[in-house]
């Protein structure tokens, strides 16, 4: 289903290092899928397939995006609405977006994708989540 080189890798990585499969819980959205924690079952990674004007680009190509859990006072150091955005259909002071484009070094994107992880944990202050509720199959179920 996704077709991006960066978004095979990451695949394959979480599945190494965490041994976690995408789950695609949207019937509505079947190009979105969701990494959650084995323990917490708390989402740390999201990825999606969206029309590149969603993200301010010029066109309507469509585009592989990678959503993440980050520290806020990490967040606005990083958007620049190239590479980094806002997480997409997420709580924008704890996600960020990653446009899986090459424009973002695979290692990079890992660092970040092994620090969501972390921030994903039950016993975390975690950052309450905005789950968009309008796009779950099933709203009481949230992660």
């Amino acid at each position: 289903l996704f077709q991006s080189e960066q978004a095979r890798q990451l695949i394959e990585y979480i599945r190494g290092n965490y041994g976690d499969e995408l789950e695609y819980i949207w019937d509505k959205f079947p190009k979105y899928a969701v990494w959650r924690r084995k323990d917490s079952r708390k989402w740390y990674g999201i990825l999606l397939t969206i029309s590149a004007d969603r993200l301010g680009f010029v066109g309507t190509d469509l585009v592989e995006i990678l959503d993440l859990r980050i520290e806020p006072d990490e967040l606005d150091e990083l958007i620049d609405q190239q590479k980094y955005f806002f997480g997409y259909h997420m709580n924008k002071k704890h996600w960020l977006t990653i446009c899986l484009n090459g424009s973002v070094p695979l290692e990079e994107i890992c660092n970040r994708l092994d620090k969501s992880y972390r921030l994903a944990t039950k016993s975390s202050v975690n950052h309450p989540m905005a789950t968009p509720s309008s796009i779950l199959v099933n709203p009481s179920v949230r992660p």
